[in-house]
């Protein structure tokens, strides 16, 4: 168990789990979530690969302070991560929030990103989704995370995949339900205040390889979403997984696993040819 400061001091949580000589993969998660929602994934890259999973500031182990907070912030703690655990560039894998997040870091800190994987995730908020979010935030903040959790369920997970994962849920943890809600809050304010132009006027600056990764059933972030960022990115490979939703790598683990075993597989085999 490892911790770091960021720059204004927060305690940041964070796993590294892998092979030692392995590639790095910085994990980052959504809105709520801790690491824990990545353990599927760190386990199915261990073999070959050297994790990264932080806990982002509000969620986790990290600490939680009161807001405001701003994705800017989140990508430097993600930063300051990586330095504490040595690493000076990785590949980035972003989740839904956390993709936003590794949208940030791509052209913040290009020198950073061997590639990125965007899963669940876009580029900007549509009105529909401010006003989801806010809505979210408020009941979080006046009702606390169990209500919220049966209130976002929905826009998460399948109905067919909710039955049959909850049970598993609170080891994963994907929002958080025994935490208090002010860090959620926070996370969310600082979606809610992000400009959009900030991002998808710079996505067609990234170089690196990149895989825009979405389930056909995924109704918070729909295809549409991941089709602009694949369009945005050059050379961006976009793969639609059949049947998942927002929470495509739990609920459909097994192909999301993969899906981006295969990328990476491919691109470090690449990035190790001398004649590539």
């Amino acid at each position: 168990m490892s911790f770091t400061r960021a720059s204004d001091g927060v305690r940041l949580h964070y796993e590294v789990f892998g092979r030692r000589d392995g590639e790095p993969v910085l994990l980052i998660q959504g809105l709520g979530a801790d690491k824990n929602a990545w353990n599927l994934q760190r386990m199915a890259l261990a073999r070959r690969y050297r994790t990264i999973a932080l806990d982002n500031r509000g969620a986790g182990r990290s600490e939680k302070p009161a807001g405001p907070y701003r994705l800017e912030q989140m990508a430097d703690d993600a930063m300051t991560v990586l330095d504490a655990a040595g690493i000076g560039s990785a590949h980035v894998m972003g989740a839904s929030m956390g993709g936003a997040i590794s949208q940030m870091i791509a052209v913040t800190y290009p020198e950073r990103v061997r590639s990125l994987i965007l899963a669940c995730t876009a580029c900007r908020n549509h009105a529909w989704r401010n006003e989801l979010l806010g809505s979210w935030r408020s009941t979080a903040d006046e009702h606390g995370m169990a209500v919220l959790a049966s209130t976002a369920a929905r826009w998460v997970m399948a109905p067919r995949s909710l039955r049959r994962i909850a049970p598993t849920l609170g080891w994963l943890g994907p929002l958080g339900l025994v935490r208090p809600p002010h860090g959620f809050v926070a996370q969310a304010d600082a979606l809610l205040a992000a400009d959009d132009r900030d991002i998808t006027d710079l996505l067609g600056t990234i170089t690196v390889p990149t895989m825009v990764v979405v389930g056909n059933q995924d109704v918070l972030t729909p295809r549409g979403d991941s089709e602009e960022l694949a369009e945005r990115i050059p050379g961006a490979e976009l793969v639609v997984i059949s049947g998942a939703a927002h929470g495509l790598m739990v609920e459909h683990w097994s192909t999301f696993n993969q899906v981006i075993l295969e990328f990476l597989d491919r691109i470090t085999t690449v990035r190790a040819d001398p004649a590539a």
